[in-house]
């Protein structure tokens, strides 16, 4: 099962892709792919027990003037869309977990974009708790870029970085 945000590719039916500012929900063995991970996060919420699971790739803390155009470009849109469409799937809210990857300083320069790593993370774990949704493991900071994969029957978050090689959450 997939949103209507993504679907399987058609070079891998197991594997959906979530790119940037997207995000999907899928259960079973089907893998949910992004990479690209700098300073955006990486935020998988599943409901463990019934194999449910969805991932985003969220690329700022705060909504911008055009942050309707993609599900989750913005923080707070992205995590309440993600938990609104891992319930639509069937995921008990009551036993929702999740996993966030990601937010890394990638540049060194002052200016605007100084700190939104951080900012992503901090704003994250703040969104999830108002959803009441604990966040049970995470790799975040640092200075390098990372890739997931997602299974939801196992709730397993591989985390992939030239950095820190493999990880699984």
């Amino acid at each position: 099962m997939t949103t209507e945000h993504q679907s399987p590719t058609d070079d891998n039916p197991g594997r959906v892709r979530v790119g940037v500012a997207e995000l999907a929900v899928a259960s079973g063995d089907t893998r949910l792919t992004t990479s690209g991970l700098g300073s955006c996060v990486g935020i998988a919420v599943a409901d463990p027990p019934s194999g449910i699971a969805g991932l985003a790739h969220v690329m700022l803390p705060e909504a911008t003037s055009d942050a309707e155009a993609k599900p989750a470009k913005s923080m707070a849109r992205g995590v309440e869309g993600l938990v609104a469409e891992v319930e639509d799937a069937g995921g008990d809210a009551d036993r929702l977990e999740a996993k966030i990857a990601g937010g890394s300083r990638m540049f060194d320069f002052s200016g605007v974009s100084e700190g939104v790593g951080q900012r992503n993370v901090e704003r994250a774990r703040e969104t999830l708790a108002d959803c009441d949704v604990p966040v049970v493991a995470e790799d975040v900071g640092g200075d390098h870029g990372r890739s997931l994969e997602l299974v939801p029957e196992t709730w397993t978050l591989t985390v992939t970085s030239a950095h820190r090689g493999v990880e699984n959450l």
